[in-house]
């Protein structure tokens, strides 16, 4: 009958253990997801776009500071002024900008003349009425030395390029025209499709209007070529492109049933707005398979730790009686494990004992100077000379911080004064030792013996004075009660 009940038991328990694991694992899928949700929208997306941020800042500074200096050259400006006479001069120029730089084209446009200057000769005429032209009207009329424009270039095949138009002045500030190169968007759509493949995540920037100029080739925008179009949500679009400021902006909203977190921020040097997206969906499917695999390893686990919860039990048991009685950090006995000891003591010897209270010398200073980690070695350092210095009947225990009590047994106030002289000496002549660092050390000791009738607490309490009386002299002695 007994077995059956014990059965039963094992049973109850092996079904609660494993219900217990179930439910954890669901709230632990629950705070993960929301974890991950805070960790998607505070770290992995403006992560990403710090790093796209970078990269493309990187790729696109570099043309601008060129146009800059094609926009500054007195070449440009000289010939300009000159009455651009010899156009071969200009292309030529252009020609050496196109080739030292590896851009796939480079051009002046005259103001005056409206001749659109190209690295292979003249390529035309520019004109207010053509739609092609109206950038260079638009560059003419901004108030912001230079633009990056995504367009086509009509000298090399309508191919899709990224052209910095920089607007050049005479040497009185007056408009002479527009010089620049242009660069390939493929290189910029690359690096954003990388990115998306690692991150699995969409990657585009958008222009002050929120056209989307810059995508991955493939990235699902579904002929979406808007920022409004992309988050259908027209009030988030607009107030997303009136912020002007470089601090990137975290927003979560629904997109025909999925949950979309999207980070965003300005590019005041190309007057654009980079956008990283992460669909939730693509996400939780891991933590759902994940919540799958751990509720059938709880199950298998439930069996194994079934049959072994008599040893663990016990184990916990002695491992809690350890913890009870021990300072982790030195290894000593706590002070609820020394008052024990001191009133065994009492009770065995007859109240024959004194008791030394020891106090590391500016070990507050150790801590400011070297650090926590440092004064917890030193504590330890100093705990292993005082064991090595008392007798093997002694009990030295953590009183707290950098206190320690000794509680020495059998021996009368002139003996434990000389116990106290030997702590102290051994301590002063074992410096710490980490590395380059040289660390002296000393204690100062405060001692009492036990009188008949006396309390625990009051002896503690005169060898305490004595301490205090140690220090107050200067410390790196020991005193008596």
């Amino acid at each position: 009958m007994n077995r059956i009940t014990d059965k039963k038991h094992l049973i109850l328990a092996a079904l609660l253990l494993f219900l217990g694991f179930v439910a954890t694992s669901v709230a632990n899928y629950t705070v993960s997801l929301y974890s991950l949700r805070k960790e998607i929208v505070n770290n992995d997306l403006p992560l990403t776009g710090d790093t796209v941020y970078s990269e493309i800042r990187r790729d696109l500074l570099i043309p601008v500071f060129i146009s800059s200096s094609m926009a500054h050259d007195t070449f440009v400006r000289d010939w300009v002024l000159d009455g651009e006479r010899d156009p071969y001069r200009m292309t030529r120029y252009l020609k050496e900008i196109q080739i030292k730089f590896d851009a796939i084209t480079a051009f002046f446009v005259s103001n005056k003349t409206e001749i659109y200057y190209h690295a292979d000769g003249i390529l035309k005429r520019v004109s207010p009425d053509a739609e092609r032209d109206v950038w260079f009207y638009r560059v003419k009329k901004m108030g912001n030395p230079y633009e990056i424009n995504v367009d086509i270039d009509m000298a090399n095949d309508d191919t899709m390029t990224i052209f910095i138009n920089y607007k050049v002045f005479d040497y009185d500030g007056n408009f002479i025209g527009a010089t620049g190169i242009g660069l390939t968007v493929n290189a910029v759509t690359k690096l954003i499709a990388q990115y998306r493949e690692r991150y699995d995540r969409e990657i585009y920037f958008t222009d002050g209007e929120g056209t989307i100029t810059l995508r991955a080739s493939d990235d699902g925008t579904d002929g979406r070529k808007t920022l409004f179009d992309r988050l259908e949500r027209n009030e988030m679009a607009r107030e997303i492109l009136s912020r002007r400021e470089d601090v990137p902006i975290s927003r979560t909203f629904d997109r025909k049933g999925h949950t979309i977190h999207l980070d965003s921020r300005y590019i005041p040097e190309f007057d654009w707005y980079l956008f990283v997206e992460q669909n939730e969906d693509d996400v939780t499917k891991a933590i759902r398979h994940t919540l799958a695999i751990n509720i059938l390893v709880g199950g298998l686990i439930t069996l194994v730790v079934t049959s072994l919860v008599a040893l663990i039990v016990r184990n916990y048991e002695r491992r809690v009686e350890r913890l009870a009685s021990v300072d982790e950090l030195t290894g000593m006995w706590n002070r609820r494990a020394f008052d024990l000891a001191f009133a065994h003591l009492l009770e065995k010897f007859e109240g024959q004992c004194s008791v030394t209270m020891m106090d590391i010398d500016h070990f507050k200073h150790v801590n400011d100077t070297y650090g926590h980690l440092m004064g917890d070695r030193v504590l330890g350092h100093v705990c292993d000379v005082v064991t090595k210095a008392i007798g093997p009947d002694d009990v030295c225990g953590r009183w707290g911080g950098e206190e320690f009590i000794v509680l020495l047994k059998g021996r009368k106030k002139g003996d434990a004064v000389k116990t106290a002289e030997k702590i102290r000496r051994a301590v002063e002549a074992s410096p710490y030792e980490d590395g380059d660092v040289v660390l002296p050390i000393t204690v100062s000791l405060g001692v009492a013996e036990h009188h008949p009738g006396e309390s625990r607490e009051t002896t503690i309490a005169r060898a305490d004075q004595a301490l205090y009386r140690a220090k107050e002299s200067g410390r790196n002695r020991t005193e008596s009660a």
